[in-house]
């Protein structure tokens, strides 16, 4: 690797590589087409992220035309990926570029314009940009695909494969995934030239720093004075609900009974769950109730639980709600609320993803209770967090230079709507 890479590792203090990345570094470093399995939170994003900086480093890009496109299911992985890749990009003079959905298209496009080595798209947005005349991918010559499961599963396969279809032949292209299925063998058969495969943590889920609880409750008035307790916890904590009207629904009552929460959902515009995601990095929110959207690509430092008040009903969705904990080498905890009609589902559920949980029946008010999840007695003074405010106010007539120059230089409510649309 370029010796500015290594001193950046040294200097974030990453001195021993992760297994994912002492198996694939080697290999991606040579240029050859990668197939990693690895579960969430094992490292995958230095393992293609140090590959694909080094591979470019020295080149420049034209105008719209990045070098290297890392393609991923959600904002939230993006935005993660583009913060872990950041200060190595910096270190070798490369430029780094993000475009998702639910933010300022004209923004994006002008960053596009000025020039990006390295773009980390989700494939909608992407697709626009292209479609617009913003983006071109026939200068591409290393591709990631992220996630690429989730990808499949989000219904991304047509654009993912019209994306592939469009960057340079004969590219190096790695794809790292936590299942390997159906669907991403066709993808691997299609774009992958005679791949290394590496598979570390064999079993997506069986992460010996996790430890899992199954918690069976009496009834639905149980199952909320349990998960108001848990809430009430020294430290922070994410609770998965199924619905957006629940997660605000519970973040609304953790509120009242004096607990600091606030709702992450798909309901929210992408600024809202940016500034959601600080507040609970830097302890203004000790309890993040949840959706699925938070599922993936979500990364906080020493997040030792992750509650499912609504259990999963899917193991692979199982697998990434608990993987928001013991990452890279941390312990942590994942804790699934059942009512007596979700026991068989459950037991279906924990066999598909390969773990054996710790079982027990519980009462809100059981000493149980607080030894394995920290649970307490909520203050019962009800706590106000400011809500981070809707991106897009209405437009106003009378300042349209302003909106003008807004969109054009820094993204203003102008550029905020056009990027909706």
């Amino acid at each position: 690797m370029p010796p500015a890479l290594t001193k950046t590792l040294a200097a974030q203090g990453v001195i021993e590589p992760f297994p994912i990345q002492g198996a694939t570094l080697p290999n991606s470093l040579a240029g050859r087409d990668i197939l990693g399995r690895g579960r969430t939170g094992s490292g995958k994003t230095l393992a293609f992220g140090l590959a694909l900086l080094a591979r470019t480093a020295g080149r420049r890009c034209e105008p719209k035309a990045p070098l290297a496109l890392v393609l991923v299911p959600t904002r939230e992985l993006a935005q993660q990926v583009t913060d872990a890749l950041t200060p190595y990009a910096t270190a070798v003079n490369l430029r780094l570029a993000t475009v998702v959905g639910g933010m300022s298209i004209s923004r994006q496009a002008g960053a596009l314009r000025r020039g990006a080595e390295v773009l980390v798209a989700t494939p909608g947005r992407l697709k626009d940009l292209i479609d617009r005349g913003d983006c071109t991918l026939d200068r591409v010559a290393i591709t990631v695909l992220d996630e690429a499961d989730q990808m499949a599963d989000m219904g991304f396969m047509p654009q993912v494969t019209a994306l592939l279809k469009q960057v340079e032949p004969g590219g190096q292209r790695m794809l790292f995934s936590a299942t390997l299925d159906k669907n991403i063998d066709k993808l691997v058969r299609m774009f992958l030239t005679d791949p290394v495969v590496h598979s570390v943590d064999p079993s997506a889920g069986a992460v010996t720093t996790m430890e899992h609880h199954v918690l069976h409750v009496l009834d639905e008035t149980d199952k909320k004075a349990v998960a108001l307790r848990i809430a009430a916890r020294e430290g922070r904590v994410i609770l998965f609900v199924d619905t957006k009207r629940g997660a605000d629904r519970f973040a609304k009552r953790l509120l009242a009974n004096g607990v600091r929460a606030s709702a992450l959902h798909g309901g929210r515009s992408q600024p809202q769950r940016n500034r959601t995601l600080d507040q609970f990095k830097n302890g203004q929110v000790t309890a993040l109730v949840a959706t699925n959207v938070a599922a993936r690509g979500i990364h906080v430092d020493d997040l030792d639980l992750v509650v499912n008040v609504d259990p999963p009903t899917d193991h692979k969705d199982y697998l990434h709600r608990g993987g928001r904990t013991a990452r890279a080498g941390e312990s942590g905890s994942v804790v699934t609320l059942v009512l007596p009609e979700q026991k068989r589902e459950m037991t279906r559920l924990m066999s598909d993803a390969g773990i054996s949980p710790r079982t027990v029946r519980i009462k809100s008010s059981d000493e149980e209770l607080a030894r394995i999840t920290g649970a307490r007695e909520p203050s019962g003074v009800p706590v106000v967090v400011e809500v981070p405010k809707p991106a897009v106010a209405q437009p106003k007539a009378k300042s349209r230079p302003r909106t003008r120059r807004g969109g054009a230089q820094r993204g203003g409510p102008g550029a905020r709507t056009r990027g909706r649309n």
